[in-house]
C-alpha cells in the first residue's frame, strides 16, 4: 500500500515580507497613481503574509475591535479574537471601557468565551483566579495550599490582566496591540478637522445608538482590504449600485485624501433626508447650513468605515478571519434618543437600517468577485485610473509603507 504524507509548513510565522512576496511588487505601489501598480495577488491570497500583516497592520496601529453600544452596563463583557489575539472587552464600574489580554496570568486559560455581564470579578474557570474590573489581581485560591489563599513571597500586583492601549470615539473602540502608534488625539486630528464644519465634540455626544434597527453582520468571503478600497471610490456606483446612482450619482460624487495618510474615501453633494409624512430625524446642531445636502463617507485605515450624514451616522467595522473571511458589522447612529429609539420614528429607522443593507449586499458581490480574480497568476495588481482611483490608491499605499 502505497503512503502519502503532506508536511505543512509550520515555519510560516518566522517569515519576513521577502519570503513571502517580491519586495519590488510592494515598492512598484507607493509611485505615482499614473505608473502605480495596485498590491500584488500575495497580499489577499496568503496566510503567511496575513501574519506578518497582522503585526505590522493590526498590532502596529489603532485597530476597531467594536462598539461601546455593545456592552453598555457595568460588568457588560464580551470576548473578541483579532486574528488569534483573544481580548476581552469591558465595562467598568466607573462605565470606562477596558480592553484587556483574554489569558489568566496563572496558567494562560482563557478567562471568557461569550458575552455576559459579570457581577463584580473576572473568574477565570479553571482554578478561579479573579480579577476586578480594572484588571487587578484580587483572589488566588489555595496558592499556598489547602485553604491557604496566600503566599508571602508571590507578589499579586506582578500578575494584573495585560490591559491594551484603548480609545473611545463616536462610540467606536480603537486599541493599539503593540502600544507603539502616535496618540489617538493626534491620530484622529486631521479627520476631526475635517469634519469640524458639519460636527464639533459637543455633537459627538450626541449621538445615540439604535436599539430596534441599530446593527446588522454580514459574511463576506474575500479578503478585509478589498472592503476598503471599495468603499474608497465612488467610481463603481453606475454599475454596482444603480438605484443609488439614480437618487446621488457618480457626478454628484467628490473623492477624499485625508493627509497625512491616515483616512480616504468619498462624498456627496446630493444627500437627501429621509422624510415620511412630517416625519424626519434631528440633525446635527452645528451642520453649515450652506452644507447641508453633503454627506461623507471614510475609511478609517486600516479597517472602519463611516458615514456622516445630517441626520445620522454609521459606524461599519471590519472584523477580518482569514485571508479570504471577513466579518463586517454595521452600527446606526442617531441624533438624541427620540431619533434614535423614539416609537415615532422606528419606521424611518426600519426604512434606513434596510437601504444601508440593500446597498452593503449589493456590494458583495464586487469585494468577493476581486477575492477570486486574485487566483489567477496573470495578475499583476493591476492600473488605477489617474482620476476616480485615487482614494483607492492612497489606501494601497498606506499599506505598502506599514509594510517596508
Amino acid at each position: 500500500m502505497l503512503m502519502i504524507i503532506f508536511f505543512v509548513d509550520q515555519n510560516y510565522k518566522n517569515k519576513t515580507l521577502g519570503d513571502i512576496l517580491d519586495i519590488k511588487k510592494i515598492e512598484a505601489v507607493d509611485k505615482p497613481i499614473e505608473a502605480a501598480k495596485g498590491l500584488p495577488n500575495e497580499c489577499y491570497t496568503s496566510e503567511a503574509y496575513l501574519e506578518y500583516e497582522k503585526e505590522r497592520i493590526f498590532c502596529n496601529k489603532w485597530t476597531v475591535v467594536g462598539v461601546g453600544s455593545s456592552i453598555p452596563n457595568p460588568g457588560d463583557a464580551k470576548p473578541y479574537n483579532l486574528l488569534g489575539i483573544p481580548l476581552i472587552l469591558i465595562r467598568d464600574k466607573d462605565r470606562k471601557i477596558r480592553v484587556f489580554h483574554n489569558v489568566c496570568s496563572h496558567r494562560g486559560f482563557k478567562l471568557l468565551d461569550k458575552p455576559c455581564n459579570l457581577k463584580n470579578v473576572i473568574r477565570c474557570p479553571y482554578h478561579s483566579w479573579s480579577y476586578d474590573f480594572e484588571g487587578n489581581l484580587l483572589a488566588t485560591p489555595h496558592i499556598g495550599g489547602l485553604n491557604n489563599h496566600q503566599f508571602k513571597k508571590f507578589d499579586k500586583t506582578k500578575s494584573h490582566l495585560k490591559e491594551v492601549k484603548t480609545k473611545i470615539w463616536m462610540d467606536i473602540i480603537f486599541v493599539n496591540i503593540n502600544s507603539n502608534e502616535i496618540s489617538f488625539d493626534k491620530y484622529i486630528k486631521p479627520l476631526e478637522e475635517r469634519w469640524s464644519k458639519f460636527i464639533n465634540h459637543k455633537d459627538q455626544q450626541l449621538i445615540i445608538h439604535s436599539n430596534d434597527y441599530g446593527n446588522f453582520n454580514l459574511d463576506v468571503n474575500c479578503n478585509w482590504k478589498f472592503a476598503i478600497e471599495n468603499y474608497c471610490e465612488s467610481y463603481h456606483l453606475p454599475t454596482i449600485h444603480p438605484e443609488l446612482n439614480k437618487v446621488s450619482s457618480i457626478n454628484d460624487h467628490y473623492h477624499i485624501q485625508g493627509l497625512p495618510n491616515r483616512f480616504a474615501g468619498q462624498g456627496s453633494k446630493k444627500y437627501e433626508q429621509l422624510i415620511k409624512g412630517n416625519k424626519k430625524f434631528d440633525i446635527f446642531p452645528h451642520w453649515e447650513k450652506s452644507l447641508l445636502k453633503n454627506s461623507e463617507y471614510i475609511a478609517l485605515f486600516p479597517n472602519v468605515m463611516i458615514g456622516l450624514h445630517v441626520d445620522h451616522f454609521y459606524v461599519f467595522w471590519l472584523e477580518p478571519v482569514s485571508f479570504n473571511k471577513t466579518k463586517e458589522h454595521m452600527q446606526m447612529y442617531y441624533i438624541g434618543n427620540n431619533s434614535a429609539n423614539g416609537e415615532e420614528l422606528k419606521d424611518l429607522r426600519k426604512e434606513n437600517a434596510r437601504f444601508w443593507k440593500d446597498v452593503m449586499l449589493e456590494d458583495i458581490d464586487a469585494i468577493e468577485g476581486m477575492q477570486n480574480g486574485r487566483n489567477s497568476p496573470a495578475y499583476d495588481g493591476g492600473n488605477f485610473s489617474p482620476i476616480m482611483d485615487q482614494p483607492t490608491h492612497q489606501f494601497h499605499k498606506w499599506v505598502a509603507r506599514n509594510l517596508i
